[in-house]
């Protein structure tokens, strides 16, 4: 038993790696590939991140699926392999290059068919979605993208969403920086306000998790 998360040095995440990751080799050639491209291979996020996210959209038996930031798309990978033959996930990037990649792995991986990418600023495919589907029509959404921007893409995501859908948003302890009263970085400030608002947001249910970078996970009531 313990009153707080442990802190994980690289003795015990190899540990939990070793005993928990159930990556397939595709996928694992997509992270090499993405490591070998240094300082952006941190937008990519952790595989054991990847498989929880896919572990929740066969939880809620989720088929559509909205993601956020896609960069080389391991995560669009990871939740694609969980989703049934008829599931199907929207990408939302702007980068041609990052996403080339992704869609190298996706078809190698066989799930190019469920996936949709749309190159254009997020807000205006989220708004698009919108006119398309219709609002409630989405099981799942995953936000990684450009932090000043979140709040903008968490409402349109909560439009979209069903009620009893998920919402999942990346980044939200910042390294750490998020608790330094010193740092007023714009990206900073802006996760900042967005994680004390969700505090206080009755439209959703809500559990911040310390796994990768910080998730925060919010259920539509």
């Amino acid at each position: 038993m313990s009153r707080k998360t442990l802190n994980l040095d690289s003795t015990l995440y190899d540990y939990l790696i070793s005993q928990s990751l159930r990556e397939t080799p595709i996928q694992s050639r997509l992270r090499e590939e993405t490591a070998a491209l240094g300082g952006p291979a941190g937008m990519q996020v952790s595989p054991e991140q990847g498989q929880f996210l896919a572990f929740l959209a066969s939880l809620i038996g989720a088929k559509r699926v909205v993601e956020v930031g896609t960069f080389t798309g391991y995560s669009a990978l990871s939740v694609a392999l969980a989703l049934p033959a008829d599931g199907r996930i929207t990408c939302c990037d702007v980068s041609a290059d990052w996403t080339a990649i992704a869609q190298r792995y996706w078809e190698q991986a066989g799930v190019a068919g469920k996936i949709e990418l749309r190159l254009a600023p997020a807000l205006e495919t989220l708004d698009a979605l919108v006119s398309e589907e219709g609002v409630d029509k989405v099981d799942m959404a995953f936000i990684d993208a450009d932090k000043e921007r979140y709040d903008g893409y968490y409402e349109a995501c909560l439009t979209l969403v069903r009620p009893g859908g998920l919402i999942a948003i990346d980044n939200v302890l910042w390294g750490g920086a998020v608790a330094d009263p010193a740092n007023k970085s714009a990206d900073t400030e802006a996760i900042r306000a967005l994680n004390a608002k969700l505090k206080e947001d009755r439209r959703v249910d809500l559990s911040l998790l310390p796994i990768g970078d910080g998730l925060t996970l919010c259920r539509k009531r």
